[in-house]
């Protein structure tokens, strides 16, 4: 296949391969992971989303992917609407800030930074809906969420990376992938 020859050639390819990411990764959270449960908590895959987002492509992206993969993930929960996206927005964008200048030379940084994303992405999200009038999300959903949400992370950290590299253009990525292998 060769290379898109415009800019927007390769941005209608980047939106089409974001699109077919995120409608896969929500297909499988809701189709599978959601059947996953432990004390009416499941892995959550689009947690890691944004996560992945700001390690591979930096803050900026990891913020825009984690703003619209909330979104796509606030469609289909009971909570207020927007929750996810807002959420999705910060976890991406610290993300990307806090890894920038990691040197990415072994897999089990990717697997450390993803559960530490997980871990901050569920408490942030237990606490914004305690703030708008959901206490249950701090004082009995939190910790059933991050026992599974975490050990989710572990497993699934690596490969939402390699897909979010996958589905971004290199130039946007910025070389930040380069020294571990799954932007190649």
């Amino acid at each position: 296949m060769s290379a898109p020859s415009s800019p927007s050639a390769m941005r209608s390819q980047t939106a089409a391969r974001v699109s077919v990411l995120l409608f896969v990764c929500l297909v499988v959270q809701h189709a599978i992971l959601e059947r996953l449960t432990f004390a009416g908590a499941h892995p959550d895959l689009m947690v890691l989303l944004p996560f992945a987002a700001g390690y591979v492509a930096g803050p900026e992206t990891g913020a825009a992917f984690g703003f619209g993969s909330g979104l796509v993930a606030d469609l289909l929960l009971p909570t207020p609407f927007g929750m996810s996206a807002l959420v999705g927005c910060i976890i991406g964008y610290s993300t990307g800030l806090a890894t920038s200048g990691l040197v990415r030379g072994s897999w089990w940084i990717t697997v450390v930074a993803g559960l530490l994303a997980t871990a901050v992405s569920l408490a942030l999200y237990a606490m914004l809906g305690a703030v708008l009038g959901h206490p249950a999300m701090v004082h009995v959903d939190l910790l059933p969420a991050l026992e599974v949400g975490i050990p989710g992370a572990v497993v699934m950290a690596a490969p939402a990376c390699s897909l979010v590299a996958w589905a971004l253009p290199r130039d946007s990525r910025s070389g930040l992938m380069a020294a571990s292998g799954p932007a190649r």
